[in-house]
């Protein structure tokens, strides 16, 4: 069986070439052995969580349908920005925004991290696609210092700085004089993109997808990643 996945789709659809779900996750919830799941151009903000797992001889495989890029993204834009001066701007977000934990809270850790002048979070911040950097204090969002260890130094001026209270997150960000209200700003709010939860999923095929922006114990994994 082939179901069809489009931004313009409806997930109380049947799934059909005219009649596309909106979700991903919708298909990924009933594919079975030897199903196809398209996915038609677009950006898809959701965690694909399969509930089944395909065979050997007969697998899941998900794919683009070759109408331009499919992305998708562990991030949500945020455009409720305030001007605080000083290229600085802020915002702040439900934590129910957040799925299984908030990124912004829990620290990078791994016997593979080096130590850094401090503690540094899975939550990162991304302006037109690009991360910025993390830094320790607001007021080093408001005075950002090159860090000559950047692969380009000048965008390490592009800060940010996380406060995360019980019900809300602050987030102060400097952006480099551009206005956060009309670019696309982004943050993490998912762990993944496209991970099977339960163990034992197996036999599923992912092709043609950008896979970005997740945020794992891991910030290698919060690159771009074309499957």
């Amino acid at each position: 069986m082939e179901y069809h996945v489009s931004n313009h789709g409806n997930d109380q659809g049947k799934g059909t070439a005219d009649q596309p779900l909106r979700t991903i996750s919708r298909a990924a919830a009933h594919a079975m052995a030897g199903d196809t799941v398209i996915v038609h151009a677009g950006v898809y903000r959701e965690w694909v969580n399969p509930a089944n797992g395909g065979t050997a001889e007969h697998r899941i495989v998900y794919r683009s349908a070759g109408d331009g890029e499919v992305v998708i993204t562990g991030a949500e834009r945020i455009t409720n920005w305030k001007s605080e001066g000083d290229h600085v701007w802020s915002t702040e977000v439900l934590n129910s925004i957040f799925s299984v934990r908030n990124p912004f809270e829990v620290e990078l850790s791994g016997d593979w991290l080096f130590d850094g002048p401090f503690p540094v979070h899975l939550g990162d911040v991304y302006q037109n696609g690009k991360s910025l950097y993390e830094c320790n204090s607001v007021e080093s969002v408001h005075n950002p210092e090159v860090w000559p260890e950047a692969k380009y130094p000048k965008d390490s001026l592009l800060k940010w700085y996380a406060e995360v209270g019980s019900t809300t997150t602050k987030i102060w960000a400097n952006f480099g004089g551009k206005d956060p209200r009309t670019e696309n700003v982004e943050i993490n709010v998912r762990p993944y993109c496209f991970w099977p939860e339960k163990p034992g999923i197996n036999y599923i095929t992912v092709s043609g997808f950008t896979l970005r922006q997740a945020s794992p114990n891991g910030r290698h994994l919060q690159i771009t990643r074309k499957v």
